[in-house]
C-alpha cells in the first residue's frame, strides 16, 4: 500500500519510521482489517478525523514518539505501530510503550523485530532514554509474549490501571532499561 520512505532504523525484514498525516488511509484500512485482533485490548483510530488527531499528537507532542513498523519486502506496507508515550526527561528518562500489529502481519515476528528497533532507537540519540515500560492486560498473551521475547522483565501488577473498553483494567508492568540491552 505505501512506499518505503525514510527509515530511522532497519532490521532484516522491517524498518521503523515516524507517523505522517499521509499514512492515514493505509493505517485506517489496516485498523479496519484488524478489529477482531485488537478487541478488547486496544482501539486504534478507525476514521480519517480520529487518525489525524492521533497522528497529530504523536507528531507534535514532545512527550510522545510514534513509529510505524513497515515491511521492507512489501513496498513499505505498514505491519504495525509502536508508540512511546509519557516521555519524561531529567532524572527519570523514561517512556511508556504501546503497540499493535495489524492482522496481515500478526504471528510473523515483524513486531518483535520492530520493537527491538524502537527500543534501541529510544535508548540512543536523540531520545537517550534509560527505561521503557509496557503495561499489559494479563489476558493479552500475545502482547506479554512479545514483551518477554524482546527482553522486558515483569516488575509488578497494577489493579484497575487503565480505562479500556468501558472498564478499569488490571495490568502487568513490564520494563527494560538501557543496561539490559543485548549486544
Amino acid at each position: 500500500m505505501s512506499e518505503r520512505r525514510g527509515f530511522l532504523a532497519e532490521g532484516p525484514r522491517v524498518g521503523i519510521r515516524p507517523f505522517t498525516y499521509e499514512d492515514g488511509a493505509e493505517f485506517i484500512a489496516r485498523v479496519r482489517e484488524s478489529r477482531e485482533l485488537h478487541h478488547p485490548w486496544l482501539a486504534p483510530p478507525a476514521s480519517p478525523d480520529a487518525y489525524a488527531a492521533y497522528a497529530g499528537r504523536l507528531i507534535e507532542d514532545p512527550t510522545k514518539a510514534g513509529f510505524l513498523v513497515c515491511e521492507k519486502d512489501d513496498g513499505g506496507a505498514v505491519a504495525g505501530f509502536i508508540n512511546i508515550n509519557n516521555i519524561v526527561q531529567g532524572g527519570f528518562l523514561c517512556g511508556a510503550l504501546g503497540y499493535g500489529a495489524f492482522a496481515h502481519a500478526a504471528g510473523r515476528g515483524l513486531m518483535g523485530e520492530g520493537l527491538d528497533l524502537v527500543v534501541r532507537y529510544a535508548f540512543g540519540p536523540p531520545l537517550r532514554l534509560h527505561r521503557l515500560e509496557i503495561n499489559v492486560q494479563p489476558g493479552n498473551t500475545a502482547s506479554i509474549a512479545l514483551a518477554r521475547r524482546c527482553g522486558f522483565r515483569l516488575e509488578g501488577f497494577s489493579p484497575d490501571f487503565l480505562y479500556i473498553d468501558g472498564a478499569w483494567r488490571d495490568h502487568e508492568r513490564w520494563a527494560v532499561t538501557s543496561d539490559m540491552l543485548k549486544g
